[in-house]
């Protein structure tokens, strides 16, 4: 954990030392280099082993590997006075008063005065912590509880001491939102705080009531998966991941410590999740937990479940319930809810007993957790993933219907929630663009703080939307400066919206200032609309095809070319078609976790929406001396063919998608649209000037023989098929601008032209058929 936050900081562009123990014996490699316990290498051993371990992990905690530079190591004995140069010293030792107590006093030794002192503890009392340190000391520290993995994981649970200066508490809670592109959640010094006591309180409520309910733990993932807006590990493929013991550690220290909690007995561990603790059935670490992956005689995998009744594993079966069936239609999340509950099967019943729990219990953690409702909303999409939160839900539903819910299982309802009842107000509503919640002391709406400084689509869509159509939509954001937000399935690029774009950049050059493509979904786009390409081709629409490709081609072109500035806002996954709009916009203000390539060739095609085109440009673009073009053309070449995908921003800048003075990255991908606004209106205010077109320079035979000598050694090398060999070669004749026999400048039309020739001739081939359509089926890359 200590390593993640240090990557995470160095992430941002903050310099980190980053301490740890010594070790008390030296290993067999050691001895063998003739090392001592004094020796330098052998001292800060655990703490460069657990950086490395860090590093090289999978998914990583850090944007860019070179970004590692900023981190120093050192050991708690021989390096803690380097402290006294440090703004903020975070304690992430394990969770034992005792030791944390230690590591303090050497703290309150080294540190300069003024400096901020957090711990990342989970769960031991400030007031503990805080014991026989200074006035100082206690001024400036608070909790600063990270998520694990601390890249991801949004939530950031900012705990004040009683004695900690509001204005740290106010630096914390802004540099979190600001600077490391957290959910900042202001916290009460309660067990768990927010996000644990009522995350775990959901998976120990569902652990008490799978039996009850005769569900089998496929069932229960399904029903709390993606079709509620919760991650695809849902509840026990989750709990493998993280690991039984790590969850049973924060059951059992609610257990001791929330003795007055209603649902106290709910945390108490059932007799299965005991058995398995026993039989060190802890999930991932140890192969085996609520699922195992079991080899058959003939080598194949496949996972087995846990059955709960006998403790044994057996395959899994295909979860169906009708009223998960009911909801397919419903593409937002927020609106299945009230659909969900009326499900006359064991699912809707699951539902109806779930909501009620959750209901109940949150309506009583205030003000004993937070004095604000929206806080445990803000919490539980950010630390566990959900897409609404449970007053959210509870909105969709209805108070009255939740309270319904709630007194059918025999739960009370709180006053404060029957008060609202009575003034039938909501828990959230949006108005004028704002979000306003119930505050309960004063029994009125007010308005979410902080909203200043986001543009949020969700309130301002329906007020502030020019045009739209089944796909897209387009809203001013003010100061002339429209947003395309795209909204078919996916955020796939069709036909409408194509359409939207063209629109936004019709109106902006006639009406308006400025465009930018900007959504707030998980991901920005996967790419076109690859089902509809595979229908025409199989029904040899060739003319469509070219006619589609073209639009394609021509609507990206305009993002470049247009009299007004165009802007893009990729996060997520952005792939294939969205990866070459980015490439075209005249800025890119993107999101630090965005992963974005070209991809296409996965599905047996080329980049022909000018992303062929534009790598081959922006590799000509930086020829300064002979002897590199040809490198630079192959590393191009060479992430355009295996389909390779920056896994962050600033990867991106280092394959070449993203440009170096003139592409921004923001972390907290929240403040992307009002970043990108901003950025509009400078570029305006700057003397914005329509962009010239400009000649390419291919290099012809030179780069082709280059290119198809490397793809035949692939396939000599069984390394890739005969027809990754076609694909390649259609490729490496875009990029060398045909069979010239020289080097020569060529128009971007030029380009453009080969680019749709070639995709037109690969939708001819079987085998590219097969890869679109095992795709569509599996979501995944067939090699044949």
């Amino acid at each position: 954990m200590g390593s993640g936050i240090a990557c995470h900081f160095a992430n941002i562009g903050v310099e980190v030392l980053l301490l740890d123990i010594i070790p008390r014996e030296i290993n067999e490699q050691e001895k063998a280099k003739g090392l001592t316990l004094e020796s330098k290498i052998v001292r800060n051993r655990i703490v460069n082993t657990g950086l490395q371990t860090a590093l090289k992990s999978n998914p990583s905690p850090i944007y860019n590997q070179k970004f590692a530079e900023r981190i120093s190591t050192g050991n708690l004995e021989d390096d803690i006075h380097r402290i006294k140069d440090y703004d903020w010293i975070i304690e992430v030792v394990v969770e034992r008063l005792d030791i944390k107590q230690q590591v303090f006093e050497k703290i309150e030794k080294y540190r300069s005065p003024g400096s901020l002192i957090t711990s990342n503890t989970s769960g031991i009392p400030i007031s503990f912590m805080n014991k026989g340190r200074s006035e100082d000391f206690q001024k400036h520290f608070a909790v600063t509880h990270f998520f694990n993995p601390p890249r991801y994981l949004k939530l950031f649970e900012v705990v004040p001491g009683p004695n900690c200066d509001p204005e740290v508490v106010n630096f914390l809670m802004n540099y979190g939102e600001k600077f490391l592109g957290k959910t900042s959640v202001l916290a009460k010094d309660t067990p768990a705080f927010i996000g644990n006591r009522i995350g775990i309180f959901g998976i120990m409520s569902l652990f008490h009531s799978v039996k009850e309910l005769g569900l089998t733990i496929e069932e229960v993932d399904k029903l709390t998966g993606p079709v509620i807006g919760r991650p695809k590990s849902a509840t026990f493929r989750t709990v493998d991941v993280v690991g039984l013991d790590t969850l049973v550690h924060v059951a059992n220290g609610l257990y001791e410590n929330v003795p007055k909690d209603e649902a106290h007995d709910l945390f108490k561990l059932p007799e299965f999740i005991q058995k398995m603790m026993d039989n060190k059935w802890l999930g991932s670490k140890t192969k085996q937990g609520f699922y195992k992956k079991v080899v058959d005689a003939k080598g194949k995998s496949e996972i087995h479940g846990l059955d709960l009744d006998t403790l044994t594993y057996r395959p899994g079966s295909k979860v169906k319930f009708s009223t998960l069936e009911s909801t397919k239609g419903i593409d937002k999340v927020i609106d299945r809810f009230p659909v969900l509950i009326k499900g006359k099967d064991k699912a809707g019943e699951f539902y109806r007993k779930n909501f009620a729990a959750m209901f109940a219990y949150v309506q009583n953690r205030i003000p004993e957790i937070s004095d604000e409702l929206y806080r445990i909303d803000d919490a539980m999409k950010a630390g566990f993933g959900w897409e609404n939160g449970p007053f959210e839900i509870w909105n969709s539903i209805g108070v009255k219907e939740g309270m319904n819910l709630m007194e059918k299982e025999g739960y009370p309802v709180h006053d404060w929630i029957k008060t609202l009842s009575e003034k039938n107000l909501p828990f959230y509503m949006v108005k004028e663009g704002k979000k306003y919640f119930y505050d309960i002391p004063s029994q009125s709406m007010k308005e979410i703080p902080g909203q200043d400084a986001f543009i949020i689509l969700d309130n301002i869509r329906e007020a502030k939307t020019v045009w739209s159509n089944k796909e897209a939509s387009i809203q001013h954001l003010g100061q002339g400066v429209l947003n395309v937000e795209f909204q078919s399935k996916m955020n796939t690029i069709g036909g409408g919206v194509l359409q939207a774009i063209n629109k936004g950049i019709d109106l902006a050059e006639q009406e308006y200032e400025a465009v930018i493509l900007g959504n707030q979904a998980a991901n920005f786009s996967v790419g076109a609309n690859l089902a509809m390409a595979f229908m025409l081709a199989i029904e040899q629409e060739y003319d469509e095809l070219n006619m589609a490709t073209k639009m394609f081609q021509d609507t990206v072109m305009r993002l470049r070319y247009s009299s007004v500035p165009t802007l893009i806002t990729p996060r997520g996954m952005t792939f294939g078609g969205a990866c070459e709009m980015s490439l075209h916009a005249d800025k890119v203000v993107a999101a630090a976790e965005t992963y974005i390539g070209l991809v296409e060739f996965g599905v047996g095609i080329i980049p022909a929406g000018a992303g062929t085109k534009e790598m081959t440009k922006r590799v000509s673009d930086l020829w300064v001396k002979d002897d590199v073009k040809l490198n630079r053309m192959r590393d191009a070449f060479i992430n355009i063919a295996m389909a390779k995908v920056a896994t962050s921003a600033y990867e991106a800048f280092d394959m070449g998608y993203f440009k170096e003075g003139k592409d921004v990255v923001v972390v907290n991908a929240d403040r992307q649209i009002a970043t990108a606004k901003r950025l509009a209106l400078e570029m305006l205010e700057n003397g914005y000037t329509q962009p010239t077109p400009q000649k390419v320079t291919v290099l012809g035979q030179q780069a082709l023989g280059m290119f198809m000598v490397g793809s035949d050694s692939l396939v000599s090398g069984k390394y890739a098929s005969e027809h990754d060999r076609k694909i390649a070669n259609k490729l490496a004749y875009i990029m060398a601008g045909g069979d010239l026999s020289e080097p020569a400048e060529v128009s971007e039309q030029y380009l453009l032209d080969l680019e749709r020739e070639a995709i037109l001739s690969l939708l001819t081939e079987r085998k590219t058929l097969e890869r679109i359509e095992h795709t569509l089926k599996t979501g995944k890359p067939l090699r044949n």
